[in-house]
């Protein structure tokens, strides 16, 4: 299985929508964009059609990870990725966060699954990555959940901890090749460092669009005083 990156994308959105707002859970086409398009907690923040993400859904139905929900004037879709893949609700919890936010460190998993999954612990986040990690493959390849979901990636110099990435496909599949010795680009700039910056970059521009959030409800707050 190797899903592109808006296959990820709209997977894992029906993934975290079905877990934290099962209210609004399954999804319309236009919902579904709204979630995938989201400035928060999507790293990167993406800019998708509606076509777009028919098309992902189209696909995603041809696998069997995704299902539409006909019993209304307005089609819905919900996921299997849980019985497709056999997973656990913590599995499915990390998966969700790797899928939507990229590679990141037990602890960043840790902090950011609130929402989806309670960890007791930094070791539970630990034990349900490796478990992932180290999922047998069958010998029979059709069969539904084999082979690892997960890879450790090389820790990036100046980085106290290594990162776990998916392996679904997209953003997953490159953990194979971040496994590699980097290979010096031009200025003496590094594959590492490169991800390294962008990973802080992406980071700097969350905290920027928390913060200019807050603002807002400041000033609205603020008129309503001063009216």
């Amino acid at each position: 299985m190797t899903l592109d990156a808006i296959q990820v994308r709209v997977l894992g959105s029906l993934i975290e929508k079905e877990i934290a707002t099962p209210e609004n859970y399954p999804l319309s086409l236009n919902s579904l964009v709204n979630a995938c398009n989201q400035r928060s907690s999507r790293e990167p923040v993406m800019e998708l059609s509606e076509d777009q993400v028919r098309q992902a859904l189209h696909s995603l139905e041809e696998l069997g990870l995704v299902t539409a929900v006909r019993d209304s004037r307005v089609a819905k879709y919900e996921h299997r990725a849980r019985t497709v893949l056999n997973l656990r609700r913590d599995e499915t919890a990390v998966l969700c966060l790797l899928m939507l936010r990229g590679p990141q460190t037990p602890g960043e998993l840790r902090s950011r699954a609130d929402r989806l999954y309670a960890f007791d612990d930094l070791a539970s986040v630990q034990a349900t990555l490796e478990r992932l990690a180290s999922r047998a493959a069958p010998e029979d390849s059709a069969t539904e959940g084999s082979g690892p979901l997960t890879a450790l990636l090389p820790r990036q110099p100046g980085s106290r901890e290594a990162r776990y990435a998916h392996l679904l496909g997209a953003v997953g599949h490159d953990a194979n090749l971040a496994a590699a010795p980097a290979v010096a680009e031009e200025g003496g700039m590094t594959s590492e460092r490169m991800a390294d910056l962008e990973a802080r970059v992406a980071v700097l521009t969350e905290a920027l669009h928390s913060l200019e959030a807050r603002i807002e409800g400041l000033e609205s707050a603020a008129d309503r005083v001063l009216k």
